[in-house]
């Protein structure tokens, strides 16, 4: 049985990887806001003997393996292989960012400097088939840092304080490695709007507080899988009818 041409054992295999994802997720959400290393004994000798499965955890991380082998495929190239390669090893990363941010208002310098360091390792084997690619995803880490460092520096003028977290600005640095400079620009406009349209949800209900700090990561987290998810000219398409208020016809 296949499904968009790829055999459905491949479909379950992903859906495994997925799993096991999760529940490093869980992992790591212990470790890294406490300094500590990832890789461990503890790992083997404590987690895995005393710990739940995390059931939630699995399920989404095997719906996002399932849903990226469905819409990006196994192609036949190495460069289309290891566009499914490396959104597989940063999804679990931005989850596990998403968690901690939204729980403890970080994101741990770790974990934005293991996705940077994937990313440019995959930059560098990528850049050896076709520069043009390499060359795109860094001017992508270029252009998600600098957007967030000009917001963060020109708003934390305006409003005497900090705007916005310099994790926000790592992270985005990071993930610009993976998506490139146009998605950049996509991400950046995605994560303002579900971030004004969320804050105001949360404060209308009173989830939070308007003197209480509504962490960013998230979604930036969740703009990041929409562009890595959604073909390109869908989302180019939903931003210009959104910002133009429904006045592009496209």
């Amino acid at each position: 049985m296949f499904i968009n041409e790829i055999n459905i054992i491949y479909y379950i295999l992903v859906a495994l990887l997925g799993i096991v994802a999760g529940q490093c997720i869980d992992w790591c959400n212990i470790r890294l806001p406490e300094y500590k290393k990832v890789i461990s004994k503890e790992f083997f000798s404590q987690y895995l003997k005393s710990t739940k499965p995390k059931y939630l955890l699995w399920l989404i991380m095997a719906i996002i393996y399932v849903t990226l082998l469905a819409t990006i495929g196994w192609g036949n190239s190495i460069l289309s292989k290891l566009e499914l390669i490396k959104y597989m090893l940063l999804s679990p990363m931005m989850i596990s960012a998403l968690m901690i941010d939204w729980k403890l208002q970080i994101i741990p310098n770790r974990l934005n400097l293991t996705m940077f360091e994937v990313g440019l390792g995959i930059t560098v084997i990528q850049g050896i088939f076709n520069i043009n690619v390499a060359i795109n995803m860094l001017l992508g880490s270029l252009v998600g840092a600098g957007i967030f460092f000009l917001i963060t520096v020109i708003g934390g003028f305006i409003a005497g304080k900090e705007a916005m977290g310099f994790g926000d600005v790592k992270l985005m640095g990071a993930l610009g490695l993976y998506f490139g400079w146009i998605n950049m620009i996509m991400i950046s406009l995605i994560a303002f709007l579900l971030g004004a349209i969320i804050s105001i949800i949360l404060l209308v209900t009173k989830i939070r507080k308007t003197n209480e700090y509504i962490p960013f990561g998230p979604f930036i987290v969740v703009a990041a899988f929409i562009v890595m998810i959604v073909p390109s000219s869908m989302v180019m398409y939903a931003l210009f009818k959104i910002f133009t208020l429904g006045m592009y016809k496209g």
